[in-house]
């Protein structure tokens, strides 16, 4: 009954050398990457404070399991346990499922929902519960279910993309698409052809892979905490903005709601 705790019960084993640069380490590149779950998280929940107060404090249940997603991923790497495997594999869907629940346009709900989040809500967490079981007892095939679930997701952002007036919004949602590209393209190098990039002498392809979908993750919830004001609250104006500096566009994007701000006529929103 121990064995799923045990160092290397987990069948899914990356390209990174075991035990290569540190003796308690297993995958030390792949652990370390897992980093920028801890340390951005924060950060978003302290500019989403003001769309948390006025729009949905739902929105930092994303932060926060995106945090949870970072400490089971480099548990899961640091020690290649089945456990680990599966805590990563499990915080990644229930980061889904808040996602669906908080974002999913209201005019693609079924007729069964009658247009109510509540109802909505109530089936999606039922449904990952249910999931979450099935993961259980087939493991192996989770990552690739996992990866399935990023092209709805995909697809909603580029239909709310097309609909937006916003310029910097788009210009956001092609960055997010980009990146998320990059993402999955070191997913798949490093599980499908290892070999090659341990010739190349560069089997860390999975920590890139951490960092960009992290990043292409964050920007993803960022655009639909965006959209979703318009459904949730059309009385409210959504402002995409950066920080540290607004106007440098490679920052951190947030949002926050025109009637709750002082607007700078000297700021570029």
């Amino acid at each position: 009954m121990w064995r799923p705790l045990e160092r290397g019960s987990s069948p899914v084993d990356w390209c990174e050398g075991n035990y290569s640069i540190s003796p308690s380490i297993a995958e030390f590149m792949n652990t370390f990457s897992n980093v920028v779950f801890l340390l951005l998280p924060p950060v978003l929940m302290h500019l989403f404070r003001d769309y948390g107060r006025f729009v949905n404090p739902g929105i930092h249940v994303i932060w926060f399991l995106l945090m949870i997603v970072g400490a089971s991923s480099a548990y899961f790497h640091a020690t290649l346990s089945l456990i680990g495997q599966l805590l990563d594999e499990l915080a990644i869907l229930w980061v889904y499922m808040a996602g669906f629940c908080m974002f999913f346009p209201r005019r693609y709900f079924p007729h069964v929902f009658k247009n109510n989040r509540k109802r909505f809500s109530i089936f999606a967490i039922l449904s990952t519960v249910i999931a979450t079981g099935l993961a259980v007892i087939h493991p192996f095939v989770n990552a690739f279910a996992l990866m399935t679930l990023c092209i709805p997701a995909f697809g909603f952002m580029v239909i709310e993309l097309k609909r937006t007036k916003s310029a910097r919004v788009y210009r956001l949602g092609v960055r997010c698409g980009a990146i998320w590209i990059l993402a999955v393209t070191c997913w798949l190098n490093d599980r499908l052809f290892c070999d090659t990039w341990l010739n190349l002498n560069f089997p860390y392809l999975h920590a890139l892979w951490h960092l960009f979908i992290f990043i292409a993750s964050y920007t993803a919830a960022v655009l639909f905490a965006y959209f979703s004001v318009t459904e949730e609250k059309p009385h409210q104006s959504p402002i995409l903005k950066y920080w540290p500096r607004n106007d440098f566009e490679l920052g951190i994007p947030y949002v926050t709601i025109r009637s709750y701000i002082k607007v700078d006529s000297n700021t570029n929103i």
